[in-house]
Formats: structure tokens, C-alpha cells, sequence
């Protein structure tokens, strides 16, 4: 029994040993370009709910790339900021004109 597994250990050690040296011989693999995020969201326009359903980031040997998302989420952030203005700016706009409306009635 000891024999056998030392000649299978060695048979073993002799096979990986000539598949590294001789491996060496083959076509290396070619350096394959990263994945890159193209036309992320539409600079032309503001981004709707259609643009972040597509929008699909590239993974990245850890995961995904952290570059792509953080400049996807400064995008949303900017555009959610934005939209939040205008709301609060048309809320006001509302209702001061339901309060002049409001005076208006009285008089």
C-alpha cells in the first residue's frame, strides 16, 4: 500500500509539473479590455424612469466598478436634488396663489 501511494504521489508531482513547464509553450491568453459603461444616462435630458430601469453597470473583477457607480449615483442624486427644488418651488407657488384665491373670495 505504501508503494502505491508513493508512485501515485510521484506519477501526481511529475504530471503538474510538466503541465506548468510545458504549458508555457501555448498561445497566452490576449489582455481582454475592461467593461466600460457606455452612455450611462442621457446627458441631453433629464433622466427618467425608463434610463435607470435599462441602465445596466459593468461588473469588475471585485464586483462592480466603483467608478461607474458612484458617477451613476452623483447623477441621480443631482437630478433628485433638482426635481425636489422645483416641487418645493411649485408647492409655494400653489399655494400662495390658493391663499390669494382664498383673500379674494372673502372680499
Amino acid at each position: 500500500m505504501f508503494w502505491f501511494l508513493l508512485i501515485t504521489m510521484v506519477v501526481v508531482v511529475a504530471a503538474v509539473t510538466l503541465a506548468v513547464v510545458g504549458g508555457g509553450e501555448g498561445e497566452v491568453l490576449p489582455e481582454v479590455a475592461p467593461e466600460q459603461l457606455v452612455d450611462p444616462l442621457p446627458a441631453s435630458r433629464p433622466v427618467d424612469r425608463a434610463d435607470v430601469e435599462a441602465l445596466r453597470l459593468p461588473v469588475g473583477l471585485r464586483g462592480y466598478r466603483m467608478a461607474d457607480v458612484d458617477d451613476v449615483l452623483v447623477r441621480l442624486g443631482a437630478e433628485l436634488a433638482e426635481r425636489d427644488s422645483r416641487i418645493a418651488e411649485l408647492e409655494e407657488a400653489l399655494a400662495g396663489a390658493s391663499a390669494g384665491d382664498a383673500d379674494g373670495e372673502g372680499a
